[in-house]
């Protein structure tokens, strides 16, 4: 199941101390989870009710930082937002990920197939228009559709609308849009030149687990800082190539909590644990168990209700 806009679902919720003892609630693999969304530390003060990660995707960090006309000084803040989010979970504490052309590895092995998933797809036509009927009926949202000429446009579908796509008559190519390895994006986590990471490739890195240690350098100082001092409160400091925790020379870390990646089905239009990194476990809400309402965000009310969406499990 795709998640979407407008998808509001039931939570299993796994905050109760009793159901982490029964062992209810565990997150697994693929399950989809309701969570804090990790990002509240950062914000462009002028804007300040806009997503810091939405605003370096559109307009570049650079800009978002040295603009301070439009866009202020982007500060810190000490407590994360609590506003709901909901992603699949990915890879949990312990576990080794990476991505290769726009496919994950979950500890050496691809990602298992996942309905509804979606990617970003070039569509070439013989020079005449794509039907915006034959779109809605694969469910494009309008928001969705670039068209860059009558001969060439970019969707993001399933492997099921990339099937019937090809059968359109006018369709004489549907290409997967993929960044190439090498090709930095300073938007992905965690945004520092030993990490030179892009939306389709990146890692591997180990997703820390409670309990355990790691060594620390500066080299791998970017991946673990937001845990140390945000997460887990302790004061960190940096001088040349010394770290210090808490007042302390620190070569190795041991992590208080357990951390997860989070990821969205719709994997090129999707801020996720690629741009603001690990999800700690004290952000998890619950599990998502179904949907109870859905609503077409390009179709006027009652027509938006998706009666035939609701009440349907997530999977």
């Amino acid at each position: 199941m795709p998640l979407t806009t407008g998808t509001k679902s039931y939570v299993e919720w796994i905050n109760s101390p009793y159901k982490r003892l029964a062992g209810f609630g565990k997150i697994k693999n693929d399950d989809v989870v309701v969570f804090h969304f990790p990002e509240g530390d950062t914000v462009a003060m002028n804007i300040p009710a806009q997503s810091y990660y939405q605003l370096t995707r559109m307009y570049g960090r650079d800009r978002v930082w040295s603009d301070k006309r439009n866009f202020g000084e982007v500060i810190s803040r000490p407590v994360d937002k609590r506003e709901n989010y909901i992603k699949r979970c990915v890879a949990i504490p312990g576990d080794e990920i990476k991505m290769e052309r726009g496919q994950l590895f979950v500890n050496g092995k691809p990602q298992k197939s996942i309905a509804g998933m979606q990617h970003n797809y070039i569509v070439k036509t013989n020079g005449t228009s794509l039907n915006p009927k034959a779109l809605e009926k694969l469910n494009i949202a309008v928001a969705d559709r670039e068209a860059f000429s009558s001969e060439q446009y970019m969707f993001p579908l399933t492997e099921e609308n990339v099937a019937k796509m090809k059968e359109f008559t006018n369709v004489t190519a549907v290409e997967i849009l993929t960044e190439e390895p090498g090709k930095w994006d300073q938007n992905i986590f965690p945004s520092d030149k030993n990490y030179q990471w892009n939306v389709d490739n990146f890692g591997p890195i180990t997703l820390p687990a409670k309990g355990k240690t790691v060594q620390l350098t500066i080299d791998n100082l970017p991946l673990y800082k937001r845990i140390i001092s945000v997460y887990e409160n302790n004061k960190l400091e940096v001088s040349g190539s010394e770290i210090k925790i808490n007042g302390e020379v620190a070569k190795s870390y041991t992590f208080k909590l357990d951390y997860y990646w989070m990821m969205g089905d719709n994997r090129h239009n999707s801020a996720d644990s690629r741009y603001w990194g690990f999800v700690p476990e004290d952000h998890v809400v619950g599990k998502a168990k179904f949907i109870w309402l859905s609503m077409d965000k390009d179709k006027n009310f009652p027509a938006k209700i998706r009666f035939g969406r609701m009440f349907r499990s997530i999977k």
